[in-house]
């Protein structure tokens, strides 16, 4: 499993990655290690650990000799990868349905109530650590641990969408009501409405997707649709 970023590589991560969502880092910006650690007041170590987490997902291009690009990433490319993400969590949560154990599901209760609470106060950022809590635990309850790995990298190259998304405005509490659906199922036992409940929740279509791309600025859809 590939070790977690230290916490100033990944508060760079964020950093950056909201600055390239928000427009601030148009598509083919160049980014350089130099100047990004002195922007942010840091070493050059941690902003490369932060350039390589946000290559993982897709976000930037690392060339040889050539540095880190914002990268182009179309609207084709971005729907097929959530079409992947939404069949592999729905599979983990109808495995998950008949194999977590006791102590496993009282562990996804508890996640889920973590995250009403955030959701109730509308913290976005607070409400995606937690939610991507609650998908790691589902994944864990799989007790596959190559369809666990494989879940987790999809994911990790979908975060920053899938984060950026959650500030919508009512996003974070719809996204907890689709949850109790999937919970819901879990504890029932229920492994084909818990694959359905969750294929739902993370499927992103219709006007669900043309929210997310009208969210993005202008330069990144540009780039999107070139």
């Amino acid at each position: 499993m590939k070790p977690k970023p230290a916490p100033l590589a990944r508060d760079l991560r964020d950093r950056l990655e909201d600055e390239i969502l928000c427009g601030q880092r148009p598509p083919g910006s160049r980014l350089d290690e130099s100047k990004l650690a002195q922007h942010f007041g840091v070493s050059r170590t941690p902003v490369r650990e932060a350039l390589r987490e946000l290559a993982a997902a897709d976000l930037v291009v690392l060339r040889p000799r050539q540095g880190a690009v914002v990268a182009t990433v179309t609207v084709t490319q971005l729907l097929h990868m959530f079409e992947v993400m939404a069949e592999l969590e729905s599979f983990c949560a109808k495995l998950a349905a008949r194999r977590m154990s006791a102590e496993e599901r009282d562990q996804l209760l508890t996640v889920h109530e973590d995250c009403r609470e955030f959701a109730e106060k509308g913290e976005a950022h607070a409400y995606y650590d937690a939610n991507r809590r609650f998908h790691e635990v589902i994944y864990a309850g799989t007790h596959n641990a190559y369809l666990e790995e494989t879940t987790r990298n999809m994911r990790n190259r979908l975060q920053p969408y899938r984060r950026f998304q959650l500030h919508h405005p009512g996003r974070t509490m719809k996204s907890w009501k689709e949850h109790r659906a999937v919970v819901d199922a879990i504890l029932d036992g229920n492994a084909e409405a818990a694959a359905k409940a969750m294929s739902h929740h993370v499927t992103i279509q219709g006007d669900v997707f043309t929210d997310l791309i009208s969210a993005l600025p202008e330069s990144y859809v540009h780039a999107m649709t070139a």
